[in-house]
């Protein structure tokens, strides 16, 4: 795709785009109006979850989630529509996430809209799902850049330095599992369900924090990288070593897993906050710190990335709960975004399990993730 910036003609015009989106366990139709001016208008957001297919395995099983979206996809883009009392006709666009993630579920939103494209004969504009978490702070308000985003999820923890559409720095980046991974492990450790990031909040809610003493991981490596694995197997040691377990002890290890994981990533997150303002000396203060992701949800890791934010002169800023987590809104402005530059694909361009945002970073300082959600991380 060619990112230059977009003619005149281009920016002043109003464009419609349905965005599709099945790159883990949600499936989500939405359409959006990119304005003239950038602003955007989100005109119907549609999601589908998969909690309770999900929930006797205690985490994402891919087979069941590609299956799950496969059947939904076609109906959500028709809601979608409807909801936005609009056709296809309408659309000037049709965007849906080809990457990264679990390939047989990013294939079934791709095929809807490729199948959209060709029966309508509207462009198809392939999004990385990772831009979209990016740009996502648009969906609320016309925020300039630069801004530091923190993408922490089940499948990513990322820090990212979005300099201007298309430019994006990777700052730091997980070297095992991501965040919400070991969320999602703290809760099936201790049987508190699925999805592990809202059951550990509630168990900790009547914890005590500093009963479980917690490695801080990294303590010794420079960098705004991040590592998840160590503070997993510290939680399941520390449940197997109690002697017939309570609800007391479940909120304790719970509080201390959950204040150990945002104490980490507000940590490192101020380091990225240190490179960030030094590259962009002349921005005016404070400066922008996005976070999305499901794990952005947490209160207590809300808590300590503010904290952090205004010890270095950042705002933090934080979409609704429904932007955060995975969405179909944010892929349709990603598209739009694309479609105003007159950026679109072929209808052979192919799903991808993994897509870097930074491709120079990805390729001389390549960080993959071997957790269970690896193929996303």
């Amino acid at each position: 795709m060619d990112l230059s910036p977009p003619p005149p003609s281009a920016q002043a015009r109003p464009l419609v785009v349905l965005g599709l989106e099945s790159s883990c366990d949600e499936s989500a139709a939405a359409v959006i109006r990119r304005h003239g001016d950038g602003r955007i208008e989100v005109l119907s957001d549609v999601v589908l979850g998969q909690e309770a297919a999900h929930a006797p395995f205690g985490g994402v099983v891919p087979e069941i989630a590609a299956r799950a979206h496969a059947e939904a996809m076609d109906g959500l883009a028709r809601d979608a529509l409807q909801s936005a009392s609009l056709t296809l006709a309408n659309m000037d666009g049709i965007a849906a996430t080809s990457g990264p993630g679990l390939i047989g579920g990013v294939m079934a939103a791709l095929m809807t809209a490729k199948g959209l494209a060709l029966g309508s004969g509207k462009p198809l504009i392939a999004v990385n799902h990772l831009e979209g978490h990016a740009l996502s702070p648009r969906l609320v308000e016309p925020l300039a850049y630069p801004w530091l985003l923190l993408l922490v999820s089940g499948g990513h923890t990322q820090l990212i330095s979005v300099e201007d559409f298309g430019v994006y720095r990777r700052l730091g980046s997980t070297l095992d599992d991501a965040a919400g991974e070991a969320f999602d492990k703290t809760a099936k450790v201790m049987g508190l369900g699925f999805p592990g990031g809202p059951a550990v909040e509630r168990a900790a809610a009547t914890g005590v924090p500093g009963r479980f003493d917690l490695p801080a991981p990294l303590q010794r490596r420079a960098g705004c990288d991040f590592s998840f694995a160590g503070l997993k197997t510290a939680v399941r040691e520390a449940w197997d070593g109690l002697h017939e377990p309570g609800e007391q002890d479940r909120a304790d290890l719970a509080a201390a897993a959950q204040s150990a994981i945002a104490a980490h990533l507000a940590k490192r997150t101020e380091r990225a906050m240190t490179v960030f303002a030094e590259a962009f000396p002349h921005e005016a203060r404070p400066l922008p710190l996005v976070v999305a992701g499901g794990v952005a949800a947490n209160a207590t890791v809300r808590d300590a990335l503010r904290t952090a934010a205004e010890r270095q002169g950042f705002r933090l800023i934080h979409p609704p709960s429904k932007w955060c987590t995975d969405n179909a809104a944010m892929i349709a402005l990603a598209g739009a975004e694309h479609l105003a530059r007159g950026e679109t694909n072929a209808l052979d361009v192919p799903a991808r399990a993994r897509w870097p945002l930074d491709a120079d970073a990805a390729t001389l300082s390549p960080v993959i993730g071997a957790g269970r959600k690896g193929p996303k991380a």
